[in-house]
Protein backbone atom coordinates (compact mmCIF):
# COMPACT_ATOMS: atom_id res chain seq x y z
CA UNK A 1 0.00 0.00 0.00
CA UNK A 2 3.19 2.03 0.13
CA UNK A 3 3.07 3.41 -3.43
CA UNK A 4 -0.46 4.54 -2.71
CA UNK A 5 0.39 7.16 -0.11
CA UNK A 6 1.11 10.06 -2.76
CA UNK A 7 -2.13 10.15 -4.32
CA UNK A 8 -3.94 9.31 -0.72
CA UNK A 9 -2.03 12.57 0.54
CA UNK A 10 -2.82 14.77 -2.49
CA UNK A 11 -6.03 13.73 -2.37
CA UNK A 12 -6.66 14.50 1.64
CA UNK A 13 -4.58 17.87 1.22
CA UNK A 14 -7.03 19.05 -1.31
CA UNK A 15 -10.23 17.55 0.53
CA UNK A 16 -8.77 19.60 3.21
CA UNK A 17 -8.79 23.09 1.64
CA UNK A 18 -12.23 21.96 0.15
CA UNK A 19 -14.05 21.66 3.01
CA UNK A 20 -12.30 24.62 4.95
CA UNK A 21 -13.16 26.75 2.40
CA UNK A 22 -16.34 26.02 1.87
CA UNK A 23 -17.24 26.47 5.48
CA UNK A 24 -15.45 29.38 6.21
CA UNK A 25 -16.88 31.13 2.86
CA UNK A 26 -20.29 29.10 3.49
CA UNK A 27 -20.14 28.65 -0.24
CA UNK A 28 -20.61 24.66 -1.66
CA UNK A 29 -18.34 25.46 -5.32
CA UNK A 30 -14.78 25.79 -3.01
CA UNK A 31 -16.48 21.78 -2.04
CA UNK A 32 -16.90 20.62 -5.32
CA UNK A 33 -13.95 22.82 -6.89
CA UNK A 34 -10.76 21.67 -4.71
CA UNK A 35 -12.59 18.21 -4.05
CA UNK A 36 -12.89 17.51 -8.30
CA UNK A 37 -9.21 19.05 -8.65
CA UNK A 38 -8.20 16.50 -5.83
CA UNK A 39 -10.20 13.85 -7.37
CA UNK A 40 -8.64 14.56 -10.92
CA UNK A 41 -5.10 14.94 -9.55
CA UNK A 42 -5.14 11.94 -7.84
CA UNK A 43 -6.61 9.74 -10.35
CA UNK A 44 -3.73 10.61 -12.31
CA UNK A 45 -1.37 9.58 -9.94
CA UNK A 46 -3.40 6.32 -9.15
CA UNK A 47 -3.29 5.85 -12.93
CA UNK A 48 0.52 6.31 -13.24
CA UNK A 49 1.13 3.92 -10.42
CA UNK A 50 -1.22 1.10 -12.43
CA UNK A 51 1.13 2.10 -15.60
CA UNK A 52 -1.38 3.56 -17.38
CA UNK A 53 0.67 5.65 -20.25
CA UNK A 54 -1.43 8.50 -20.51
CA UNK A 55 -2.21 9.10 -16.65
CA UNK A 56 -1.23 12.56 -17.13
CA UNK A 57 -2.85 13.54 -19.68
CA UNK A 58 -6.41 12.19 -18.34
CA UNK A 59 -5.79 14.57 -15.35
CA UNK A 60 -4.35 17.46 -17.29
CA UNK A 61 -7.46 17.43 -19.33
CA UNK A 62 -9.51 16.85 -16.63
CA UNK A 63 -8.70 19.70 -14.29
CA UNK A 64 -7.28 21.63 -17.79
CA UNK A 65 -11.35 22.27 -19.24
CA UNK A 66 -12.69 22.27 -16.52
CA UNK A 67 -10.85 25.77 -15.44
CA UNK A 68 -10.70 27.04 -18.73
CA UNK A 69 -14.61 25.87 -20.16
CA UNK A 70 -16.33 25.49 -17.21
CA UNK A 71 -14.65 28.57 -14.91
CA UNK A 72 -13.23 30.74 -17.35
CA UNK A 73 -15.70 30.76 -20.50
CA UNK A 74 -19.21 29.30 -18.90
CA UNK A 75 -18.61 31.30 -15.34
CA UNK A 76 -16.91 33.91 -16.90
CA UNK A 77 -14.57 33.84 -14.07
CA UNK A 78 -11.06 35.52 -15.51
CA UNK A 79 -8.37 32.64 -13.98
CA UNK A 80 -5.33 33.85 -15.68
CA UNK A 81 -2.76 35.96 -13.78
CA UNK A 82 -4.73 39.01 -14.73
CA UNK A 83 -7.92 37.86 -12.71
CA UNK A 84 -5.55 37.40 -9.69
CA UNK A 85 -4.58 41.18 -9.86
CA UNK A 86 -8.35 42.35 -10.11
CA UNK A 87 -9.39 40.69 -7.25
CA UNK A 88 -6.36 41.93 -5.46
CA UNK A 89 -7.32 45.21 -6.52
CA UNK A 90 -10.86 45.13 -5.95
CA UNK A 91 -9.90 43.59 -2.42
CA UNK A 92 -12.22 40.48 -2.76
CA UNK A 93 -10.27 37.00 -1.91
CA UNK A 94 -12.18 35.21 -4.29
CA UNK A 95 -11.96 32.89 -7.11
CA UNK A 96 -8.85 33.78 -8.93
CA UNK A 97 -7.12 34.85 -5.62
CA UNK A 98 -7.70 31.69 -4.12
CA UNK A 99 -7.11 29.66 -6.92
CA UNK A 100 -3.39 31.61 -7.01
CA UNK A 101 -2.82 31.28 -3.30
CA UNK A 102 -3.52 27.37 -3.46
CA UNK A 103 -1.92 26.62 -6.59
CA UNK A 104 0.75 29.12 -7.79
CA UNK A 105 2.08 30.54 -4.16
CA UNK A 106 1.53 28.20 -1.49
CA UNK A 107 0.66 25.08 -2.85
CA UNK A 108 4.01 24.60 -4.27
CA UNK A 109 5.98 24.75 -1.62
CA UNK A 110 4.44 21.28 -1.15
CA UNK A 111 3.77 19.67 -4.69
CA UNK A 112 6.56 22.37 -6.76
CA UNK A 113 5.67 22.93 -9.88
CA UNK A 114 2.83 20.21 -10.22
CA UNK A 115 0.63 22.42 -11.44
CA UNK A 116 2.11 23.07 -15.21
CA UNK A 117 2.31 19.25 -15.11
CA UNK A 118 -0.78 18.35 -14.22
CA UNK A 119 -3.64 20.94 -14.33
CA UNK A 120 -2.40 24.21 -16.49
CA UNK A 121 -4.80 24.30 -19.33
CA UNK A 122 -1.91 26.38 -21.75
CA UNK A 123 0.42 23.21 -21.32
CA UNK A 124 -2.15 20.86 -21.85
CA UNK A 125 -2.45 22.05 -25.61
CA UNK A 126 1.17 22.77 -26.05
CA UNK A 127 1.71 18.82 -24.99
CA UNK A 128 -0.38 17.63 -28.11
CA UNK A 129 2.54 18.92 -30.16
CA UNK A 130 4.74 16.96 -31.32
CA UNK A 131 8.24 18.07 -29.19
CA UNK A 132 8.01 16.67 -25.93
CA UNK A 133 11.72 16.34 -25.94
CA UNK A 134 13.86 19.82 -26.04
CA UNK A 135 15.98 19.26 -29.30
CA UNK A 136 18.19 21.76 -29.14
CA UNK A 137 19.54 23.43 -25.56
CA UNK A 138 17.86 25.62 -23.58
CA UNK A 139 18.41 29.25 -24.24
CA UNK A 140 18.80 31.89 -21.24
CA UNK A 141 15.61 34.06 -22.10
CA UNK A 142 13.82 33.49 -18.60
CA UNK A 143 13.89 37.27 -18.20
CA UNK A 144 10.93 37.14 -21.04
CA UNK A 145 8.60 35.97 -18.45
CA UNK A 146 9.65 39.07 -15.79
CA UNK A 147 8.21 41.24 -18.86
CA UNK A 148 4.61 39.21 -19.16
CA UNK A 149 4.50 39.68 -15.30
CA UNK A 150 4.71 42.78 -15.30
CA UNK A 151 2.47 44.01 -18.51
CA UNK A 152 -0.11 41.90 -16.86
CA UNK A 153 0.26 43.90 -13.93
CA UNK A 154 0.08 47.33 -15.46
CA UNK A 155 -2.78 45.97 -17.60
CA UNK A 156 -4.94 45.73 -14.38
CA UNK A 157 -3.67 48.46 -12.96
CA UNK A 158 -3.99 51.01 -15.68
CA UNK A 159 -8.03 49.99 -15.53
CA UNK A 160 -8.47 50.49 -12.27
CA UNK A 161 -6.52 53.96 -12.29
CA UNK A 162 -8.28 55.34 -15.67
CA UNK A 163 -11.42 54.49 -13.35
CA UNK A 164 -12.40 52.31 -16.59
CA UNK A 165 -16.21 51.14 -16.45
CA UNK A 166 -17.81 47.32 -16.57
CA UNK A 167 -14.28 45.69 -15.99
CA UNK A 168 -15.65 42.49 -15.23
CA UNK A 169 -16.72 42.63 -18.92
CA UNK A 170 -13.16 43.72 -19.78
CA UNK A 171 -11.46 40.40 -17.75
CA UNK A 172 -13.28 38.20 -19.59
CA UNK A 173 -12.64 39.50 -22.84
CA UNK A 174 -8.98 39.57 -21.37
CA UNK A 175 -9.22 36.01 -20.46
CA UNK A 176 -10.75 35.12 -24.05
CA UNK A 177 -7.89 37.05 -25.98
CA UNK A 178 -5.24 36.48 -23.46
CA UNK A 179 -5.50 32.63 -23.80
CA UNK A 180 -5.53 32.94 -27.38
CA UNK A 181 -2.53 34.76 -27.53
CA UNK A 182 -0.57 32.33 -25.36
CA UNK A 183 -2.04 29.30 -27.51
CA UNK A 184 -0.63 31.48 -30.30
CA UNK A 185 3.03 32.13 -28.93
CA UNK A 186 3.40 28.84 -27.40
CA UNK A 187 2.84 27.05 -30.47
CA UNK A 188 5.12 29.26 -32.55
CA UNK A 189 7.70 28.64 -30.29
CA UNK A 190 7.31 25.02 -29.73
CA UNK A 191 7.71 25.24 -33.24
CA UNK A 192 10.51 27.29 -34.00
CA UNK A 193 12.71 25.44 -30.87
CA UNK A 194 11.51 22.29 -30.76
CA UNK A 195 10.29 22.05 -27.47
CA UNK A 196 6.73 21.95 -26.48
CA UNK A 197 7.88 23.55 -22.93
CA UNK A 198 9.34 26.70 -24.36
CA UNK A 199 6.73 29.36 -23.85
CA UNK A 200 6.70 27.95 -19.87
CA UNK A 201 10.08 28.39 -19.82
CA UNK A 202 10.36 31.91 -21.38
CA UNK A 203 7.67 33.81 -21.30
CA UNK A 204 4.55 31.99 -18.92
CA UNK A 205 4.49 35.31 -16.06
CA UNK A 206 3.04 32.62 -13.46
CA UNK A 207 5.91 31.09 -12.99
CA UNK A 208 7.65 34.18 -11.34
CA UNK A 209 5.45 32.83 -8.85
CA UNK A 210 5.89 28.91 -8.98
CA UNK A 211 9.67 29.37 -9.19
CA UNK A 212 10.85 30.60 -5.72
CA UNK A 213 8.21 28.43 -3.94
CA UNK A 214 9.51 25.20 -5.68
CA UNK A 215 12.67 25.61 -4.70
CA UNK A 216 11.79 24.33 -0.91
CA UNK A 217 9.16 21.60 -2.47
CA UNK A 218 8.62 18.56 -0.39
CA UNK A 219 7.75 16.56 -3.50
CA UNK A 220 10.69 16.26 -5.87
CA UNK A 221 12.43 13.79 -7.63
CA UNK A 222 15.20 12.19 -5.76
CA UNK A 223 18.00 9.86 -7.60
CA UNK A 224 19.27 6.62 -5.89
CA UNK A 225 23.15 7.13 -6.32
CA UNK A 226 23.47 3.33 -5.52
CA UNK A 227 21.69 2.47 -8.76
CA UNK A 228 22.23 5.19 -10.95
CA UNK A 229 24.75 4.11 -14.02
CA UNK A 230 25.11 7.79 -15.52
CA UNK A 231 23.33 6.56 -18.83
CA UNK A 232 21.79 10.41 -19.26
CA UNK A 233 18.45 8.54 -20.36
CA UNK A 234 16.74 11.21 -17.59
CA UNK A 235 17.95 14.38 -19.15
CA UNK A 236 17.31 12.92 -22.50
CA UNK A 237 13.66 12.49 -21.82
CA UNK A 238 13.14 15.59 -19.51
CA UNK A 239 10.66 18.49 -21.00
CA UNK A 240 12.27 20.88 -18.82
CA UNK A 241 16.14 20.25 -18.57
CA UNK A 242 16.30 19.26 -14.94
CA UNK A 243 18.84 17.21 -13.70
CA UNK A 244 17.29 14.99 -11.46
CA UNK A 245 20.39 12.82 -10.66
CA UNK A 246 21.94 15.83 -8.23
CA UNK A 247 19.78 15.69 -5.54
CA UNK A 248 20.80 19.02 -3.98
CA UNK A 249 18.44 22.16 -3.80
CA UNK A 250 20.59 23.39 -6.46
CA UNK A 251 20.31 20.92 -8.75
CA UNK A 252 20.63 22.18 -12.58
CA UNK A 253 16.77 23.89 -13.52
CA UNK A 254 15.67 22.32 -10.56
CA UNK A 255 12.77 24.79 -9.76
CA UNK A 256 11.47 23.97 -13.45
CA UNK A 257 10.63 20.57 -12.45
CA UNK A 258 6.98 19.78 -13.52
CA UNK A 259 7.00 16.21 -11.79
CA UNK A 260 5.74 14.90 -15.03
CA UNK A 261 7.70 11.43 -14.29
CA UNK A 262 8.79 11.16 -17.77
CA UNK A 263 12.40 10.48 -15.86
CA UNK A 264 10.54 7.54 -13.44
CA UNK A 265 9.05 6.02 -16.26
CA UNK A 266 12.35 5.83 -18.50
CA UNK A 267 15.26 5.67 -16.06
CA UNK A 268 16.39 1.47 -16.86
CA UNK A 269 17.52 1.15 -13.13
CA UNK A 270 14.53 2.29 -11.70
CA UNK A 271 17.31 4.97 -9.41
CA UNK A 272 14.50 7.75 -9.51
Amino acid sequence: MKKYILPLAILAVFLSVAVVLWLTKDNLFYLFNFGYIGVSISLGLFLFIGKYKYARRVTQLLVGCYMLVYLGIICNENMQIEGFWYYLFTGVFEAATIHYAVAKIFGPLIFGRGWCGYACWTAMVLDFLPYKQPRKPRKKLGWIRYITFFLSLAFVAALFFAHVGNLDRIMFWAFIIGNVLYYAVGIVLAVCMKDNRAFCKYVCPVTVFLKPMSYFSLLRIKCDKTKCVSCGKCKQVCPMDVDVTDNSLKRANGTECILCMECVKNCPKKAL
